[in-house]
């Protein structure tokens, strides 16, 4: 790959280019770099780049001709590379946001030309006659486009083959599939009394993977809601196939409403223990779930009882009348096998008779969250606000959010209409 960087600066972008990894990189012929002086190319003597503004204002704007005249010359060394003519980039403030994704686009590029503003930024007409695209690396300015390019080289150079020692490396990390990273750790175990995650010293490496994989969601969703939600809804879930030892059934015995009555105790206690008081936790019994379950049925709702080998781990209600889903819980240590998302597509089918079946959900309860948007549910309503200020059982903030089913068409779908 070849880089150019077009800029008042070009020690400054050289300096950074040629060091470290980038520079190691450069050295070995992974891909090379060039920074253009744009005041090498004006036709005055004084060798100016910038003047004031038509129709007035503050600050200075750099003349078109001479970067004209330095992405001409650059697109001749290409042509005479015999590579194809260079991707032009114009770092502006009112570009499009940077990210991964278009870091990616970017390192496929065989050229890549970044064009660094200054001043008051550049002459509109240089930029709507050779830009292919501007960026902008977030909601903030700077004195000048050189931090930024050298943003953009930095992401897109060490995606080339070679320049990190492990792909991997840069697979891993955050952004990368629309999620931040998991959490790092290394020597001593134990650091000013915090230990290392125990999971992370078993050697298992299966256990690991999945440990990372639910600390990168839960960053994400709690760090970045605005990430996860897009990476939801990249990523529809598609339920496994029952198992030959699992079952859903209608309750309709003491003895399955007991069973019940203990799921949906177990998994209440886990979510809400970290919302509510400890007092308000430790009333929800089995008991006391029980007469909630009674009561629900007495008002027209059906109750589904799942169960793995014979033994009940998971809960799920459906209300005909009104075509809402509730009561999904799977047992904490059922969770993460695929469960809820099955009995999810269960309990909608059994709502067929409703196009858009709808449910309720803590805001907080991140897992539900992610579920519900994966298998097609959308925001619809804030339904209740639990404010501790007001909430006596409420130890944080949250809402009860309702969701309906609303799910993406798929490419073919929309060709079909």
């Amino acid at each position: 790959m070849r880089i150019d960087i077009v800029t008042l600066f070009p020690e400054l972008c050289q300096s950074f280019l040629g060091a470290s990894i980038l520079g190691r990189a450069a050295d070995k012929g992974l891909f090379e770099a060039h920074c253009h002086q744009i005041r090498d190319y004006t036709t005055n003597k004084q060798k100016q780049t910038d003047d004031y503004p038509y129709g007035g204002g503050c600050g200075m704007v750099l003349y078109a001709q001479p970067i004209a005249d330095c992405l001409r010359d650059v697109i001749r060394q290409c042509e005479a590379q015999g590579r194809p003519r260079p991707h032009i980039v114009f770092m502006t403030a009112g570009g499009q946001p940077y990210n991964q994704q278009i870091a990616k686009r970017l390192a496929q590029c065989d050229s890549l030309t970044l064009v660094c503003g200054h001043y008051e930024g550049i002459d509109e007409r240089v930029i709507e006659a050779f830009a292919d695209e501007e960026i902008s690396i977030g909601d903030y300015v700077l004195t000048g486009g050189e931090l930024a390019s050298l943003v953009v080289a930095d992401s897109v150079l060490r995606l080339q083959p070679g320049v990190l020692a492990e792909e991997q490396g840069y697979q891993e990390e955050s952004h990368w599939d629309g999620l931040l990273e998991y959490p790092q750790y290394t020597r001593p175990e134990v650091w000013e009394g915090r230990p290392v995650p125990p999971v992370l010293l078993t050697g298992d490496h299966g256990k690991i993977t999945t440990w990372r994989s639910r600390q990168a969601h839960a960053r994400t969703a709690a760090r970045r809601p605005d990430l996860y939600k897009d990476w939801c809804l990249r990523h529809p879930l598609h339920p496994r196939r029952w198992k030959r030892n699992e079952r859903a059934e209608l309750i309709r015995t003491d003895a399955a409403l007991d069973a019940a009555a203990q799921v949906y105790a177990a998994s209440w206690q886990a979510m809400c223990a970290p919302v509510c008081t400890a007092e308000y936790v430790a009333q929800h019994t089995p008991q006391a779930m029980r007469a909630e379950l009674q009561a629900d049925r007495a008002a027209g709702w059906a109750f589904y009882l799942h169960s793995t080998a014979g033994v009940p781990d998971a809960l799920i209600g459906v209300c005909h009348k009104t075509g809402e889903i509730g009561r999904l819980y799977v047992r904490p240590e059922s969770q993460g096998q695929g469960i809820g998302a099955l009995l999810l597509e269960f309990a909608r089918k059994k709502l067929s008779e409703h196009a858009a079946p709808h449910l309720f959900v803590l805001d907080v309860n991140l897992p539900a969250l992610a579920l519900y948007l994966r298998m097609g549910y959308r925001f619809d309503s804030v339904e209740k606000v639990y404010d501790p200020a007001e909430n006596p059982a409420a130890v944080q903030f949250c809402r009860e959010l309702k969701f309906i089913y609303a799910p993406r068409k798929t490419e073919e779908e929309k060709s079909e209409n």
